[in-house]
C-alpha cells in the first residue's frame, strides 16, 4: 500500500509563525509524546505507524517544504516536489506518476492520499483501513471518507450518499449519490437531513485507475517526463477533475474527533498549555493564549478570549474569534520569511537594512545540525562575513578547506566558492550580507567533497 501526503499552501491565516516556507503543519505547537512537542504531520505520521498502517510514504509537496519535511520526518519517506504550485488534481496525478514509473509500483497497488495535517483520532486510521478494503474489494473506483457532520458548515464540500448497497465489504459504506461544494447555510442544513457527509479530502484507489486518468493529458514512459511537462495538467483540483467524475465511488464515514486547525481559534483550542516561550502573565487571562517564538519575553495580563503570537516576522494580537479574517491583511506585511528550517539547520533574520545609496544589508543567526553542511556555493551580488559563534567545523574557501571554531571570522567576497560543516555538535555563526540585490536566487551550487 501506497499512502500519499499532500503538504502545501502558506498557513497564512496562522501568521506571525507560518508564512511561505513554514506552512502551518511545521509549527511546533502540539503536545507530543514524553512531554515534547510536535508538528501536525510529525502527529499524523505518528499516528500511522502506532495503528499498524503498513504504507510507504510519500509526500506530494513544493520545493519551499522539501527541507521542512526531511528535517521533521527524516528521510526514509518519498518526496515529489511539483515544479510550480497548480492544484491537488495534478500534485496527485505526479505523485502517482512517481509511485507507477519512478518506484515501478504495480497498477494493483492501492493508494491513499490524505492531508497531512488533519488534527484527528486513532479511529480515523481505522476507517481509512475500511477504505483500502473496499477498494480491494472492488466495491468501487474511487472510495473517499465522509466526516459525520457536527454542525451545517459553509467551509467544507459535502457528499450525499446513496441508499445502502449490498456489494460493501463494510455496512456503512455507501456508495456516492452526488456531491456538493461549499454551500450556504440553509443549504448546508438541507444537506445534513439527507444524511450528507463532509468531504475529508482523504481519497483510496488503485495506482492503475489514476494512471488512466493521467494518460488523458500525457503519455509517459518516464517521471522525469511528467515533472517537464507539468503544465500539461489543468490546474484544478481533485475532487473537481476525478471525484464529480467518476462513475463508480463510494464513501466510508468516519465519526469521530476531527479538525482543521488551520486558524488561530481552533488551533488554541487543542494547545495544552495558554503559553509557550519566554512568556510571563497576570491572574486575570481568561480563555487566551500567548506563543512567543522571539528572546526577549512578553508579558500579558487582564486578556480574554485574545490570541498573541510573536516571532521574527512580526507580532500578532488578535480576538479569537477574528482570527479568520487575518489572511486578506497579512500579504503586505513582510517582505520575506524570517525563519526557516532547512534540511542542514535553522536560520533566523536578525536584521534587513536599505540603505540611501540602494545598497542592503541582511543578518542572520544560521544554526547547522551536526554532520549537515551547506552546499558549495558561489554568490554575484554580495559579499558575506561569518562569524562563528558556538561549535567547531570544516570551512572551504575557493577549495581549500580548514577547520573553524568559535570566535573565527571568515569574509567571503563576490565570486569565491565556499562552504561549511558542522562536526559533532552543531554550528552556530552569524552571517551579514551586503550587496544589492540581497536575494536567495543570488546563488550557484556545485559538490564538495568534505576530507
Amino acid at each position: 500500500m501506497q499512502l500519499i501526503f499532500l503538504s502545501g499552501g502558506s498557513g497564512k491565516r496562522l501568521w506571525p509563525l507560518s508564512n511561505n516556507a513554514r506552512s502551518k503543519q511545521f509549527l511546533h505547537l502540539l503536545e507530543g509524546p514524553n512531554d515534547t512537542r510536535e508538528s501536525m504531520i510529525q502527529r499524523v505520521v505518528r499516528q500511522v505507524k502506532e495503528v499498524g498502517i503498513q504504507a510507504d510514504i510519500t509526500f506530494a509537496t513544493n520545493a519551499a517544504q522539501r527541507d521542512s519535511i526531511i528535517n521533521q520526518i527524516g528521510e526514509s519517506v518519498g518526496i515529489v516536489a511539483e515544479p510550480e504550485r497548480r492544484d491537488t488534481f495534478p500534485a496527485i496525478a505526479l505523485a502517482a506518476c512517481y509511485l507507477a514509473l519512478e518506484k515501478q509500483c504495480t497498477d494493483d497497488e492501492v493508494v491513499i492520499v490524505m492531508p497531512s495535517d488533519p488534527y484527528t483520532e486513532n479511529a480515523y486510521f481505522a476507517a481509512i483501513q475500511r477504505m483500502v478494503t473496499e477498494v480491494q474489494n472492488n466495491t468501487a473506483d474511487l472510495v473517499l471518507m465522509g466526516i459525520t457532520p457536527t454542525y451545517p458548515s459553509e467551509k467544507f464540500g459535502y457528499v450525499v450518499p446513496a441508499a445502502p448497497s449490498l456489494n460493501t465489504v463494510d455496512a456503512k459504506t455507501r456508495l456516492v449519490k452526488r456531491f456538493t461544494e461549499k454551500p450556504n447555510f440553509d443549504k448546508a442544513k438541507q444537506l445534513l437531513s439527507e444524511g450528507a457527509l463532509w468531504n475529508g479530502g482523504v481519497f483510496a484507489f488503485r495506482l492503475g485507475y489514476m494512471m488512466a486518468i493521467v494518460r488523458q493529458y500525457m503519455q509517459a514512459d518516464s517521471f522525469q517526463y511528467v515533472y517537464d511537462h507539468y503544465t500539461d495538467f489543468p490546474k484544478i483540483s481533485f475532487d473537481y477533475e476525478v471525484a464529480e467524475k467518476a462513475q463508480s465511488v463510494a464513501v466510508v464515514p468516519f465519526t469521530g474527533k476531527w479538525k482543521d486547525l488551520g486558524t488561530w481559534n481552533t488551533l488554541t483550542e487543542e494547545l495544552s498549555h495558554e503559553t509557550i516561550g519566554n512568556v510571563l502573565v497576570g491572574d486575570e487571562m481568561i480563555n487566551s493564549h500567548v506563543i512567543n517564538e522571539l528572546e526577549i519575553p512578553v508579558f500579558a495580563n487582564g486578556l480574554n478570549n485574545v490570541v498573541v503570537a510573536c516571532s521574527p516576522d512580526g507580532i500578532l494580537v488578535c480576538r479569537k474569534d477574528k482570527s479568520e479574517s487575518i489572511k486578506q491583511y497579512v500579504d503586505g506585511l513582510s517582505l520575506r520569511p524570517m525563519y526557516e528550517e532547512r534540511r542542514w539547520g535553522t536560520y533566523k533574520v536578525l536584521s534587513d537594512v536599505a540603505y540611501a545609496d540602494g545598497s542592503r544589508s541582511l543578518t542572520k543567526t544560521i544554526t547547522l545540525y551536526p554532520g549537515k553542511n551547506i552546499s558549495y556555493q558561489i554568490h554575484h551580488r554580495r559579499d558575506e562575513v561569518w562569524t562563528i559563534v558556538d561549535g567547531k567545523g570544516q570551512f572551504v574557501l575557493d577549495g581549500v578547506q580548514r577547520d573553524v571554531q568559535r570566535g573565527d571570522v571568515l569574509i567571503i567576497r563576490k565570486e569565491q566558492w565556499h562552504a561549511i560543516k558542522a562536526v559533532d555538535e552543531p554550528l552556530t555563526f552569524i552571517e551579514v550580507q551586503t550587496g544589492c540585490p540581497l536575494i536567495e536566487e543570488d546563488i550557484e551550487r556545485t559538490t564538495w567533497e568534505w576530507k
